[in-house]
């Protein structure tokens, strides 16, 4: 069996969820393609043939194809199969790993190297329909150009490690998606609406092509954690790890999925269907805004450990209060203006047994934002410490 192109015989090396769906997608366009697995375990690729062996495997191919899981897979792949690679052997990398990991890569395997991260997941290979960031020499690109478009669109970027970069950035988009779905579905959960109601409105915004994706999903919230992920949540936090650690900037995405508890093989959907923060841990910040609302200091001896500090800047000056002091500031009943202050909880992330939160509070003139790190100890959350600032109204 040939193709009516230069590149005639494919190795799949990496037969998980996208490996297997490559391999199926170029036996169907009349690829001759062999498949490798490090676990010797694969996802269903058809009735493309597979071998125990991955140097056999690259020994008779035009191309090494890796889907791998990440850049230490990657490594340890291309360890083993180079010194059975021939001269003319290109290796295709799809794999989502870290820039610096892709540009090692290139320098190791020079020409003959090709990065190609792609965009979509499992159907979109089953269509032909993926994205593709390739990045290589020149020559190497034009060989593999007709296999690249039997499975999507090719978009040549200027070097691996760009080509690596942009693909996080890619998820980095689909991360900060999924939980901006997740909020909008805990607001409607609150507001007892229907979810086939709130998914049909949804659809029509600025979400809906991740909605109309992943409705099978997020219509039933058992089926994102026991139907087949399409992207998992593992990868997707792996992928936002390496854009944090690539980029040295914080990522909410990145601690928002770590912290689901939900099984790393399910889908991404499954992040969007985690209920919200348990009540126990809203506890000490609702008894925190009873403080405030009653003047009843009480209500903040329940809501922080004794332990706690309070700080900020006061007048121009850094204070640091023990909660004994904080709560001396509080003459035990409300402020004269209470009817029109208000206060709300903007974020609460919880990992293990702390947790952050902040919290927005409109008191006359002055507003002031609560940053909290609260603990779980003896079966209950407190509050160990406050920071605060405040933003007086500006002067008319």
């Amino acid at each position: 069996m040939t193709a009516p192109h230069t590149v005639h015989t494919v190795a799949v090396l990496g037969l998980g969820r996208m490996g297997a769906a490559f391999a199926t997608r170029l036996a169907d366009q009349n690829w001759d393609v062999l498949g490798w697995t490090r676990s010797g375990r694969h996802a269903a690729a058809g009735a493309v043939e597979t071998t125990r062996d991955p140097e056999d495997a690259v020994t008779k191919a035009d191309v090494a194809l890796l889907a791998l899981f990440d850049g230490q897979a990657c490594r340890q792949v291309v360890d083993r199969i180079r010194p059975a690679l021939r001269p003319d052997t290109i290796v295709l990398n799809t794999s989502t790993i870290a820039p610096a990991e892709a540009e090692a890569l290139a320098r190791r395997l020079g020409p003959s190297y090709v990065h190609a991260p792609v965009l979509g997941s499992v159907p979109a290979v089953a269509a032909g329909a993926l994205r593709i960031l390739a990045a290589g020499d020149q020559d190497a690109l034009a060989r593999v150009r007709p296999l690249l478009r039997a499975l999507g669109t090719v978009r040549p970027v200027d070097d691996a490690a760009t080509a690596a970069a942009l693909k996080l950035i890619a998820n980095s988009s689909l991360a900060g998606a999924v939980l901006a779905l997740r909020d909008a579905l805990r607001q409607a959960d609150a507001m007892d609406l229907p979810r086939a109601q709130v998914l049909d409105v949804l659809e029509l915004g600025q979400l809906g092509g991740l909605v109309t994706r992943k409705r099978t999903f997020l219509a039933d919230g058992t089926a994102a954690t026991t139907a087949p992920g399409e992207f998992t949540i593992g990868a997707l936090a792996k992928d936002m790890a390496l854009l944090a650690a690539a980029s040295d900037s914080p990522l909410r995405s990145a601690a928002d999925l770590a912290g689901t508890p939900a099984d790393p093989e399910a889908d991404i959907a499954a992040v969007a269907t985690v209920p919200a923060v348990d009540g126990a841990v809203l506890e000490p910040l609702r008894r925190y805004v009873q403080g405030h609302a009653t003047g009843d200091p009480a209500h903040f001896r329940e809501a922080f450990l004794p332990t706690a500090h309070i700080e900020g800047v006061r007048d121009g000056a850094f204070v640091s209060w023990r909660l004994d002091e904080y709560c001396g500031l509080f003459p035990g009943h409300p402020a004269t203006d209470e009817p029109t202050r208000t206060r709300r909880i903007d974020t609460v992330d919880v990992h293990g047994t702390v947790a952050t939160a902040s919290m927005t509070l409109h008191h006359g003139p002055d507003t002031f934002t609560d940053v909290f790190l609260l603990v779980q100890a003896e079966g209950r959350w407190r509050i160990a410490n406050k920071a605060y600032h405040r933003t007086p109204r500006p002067a008319a």
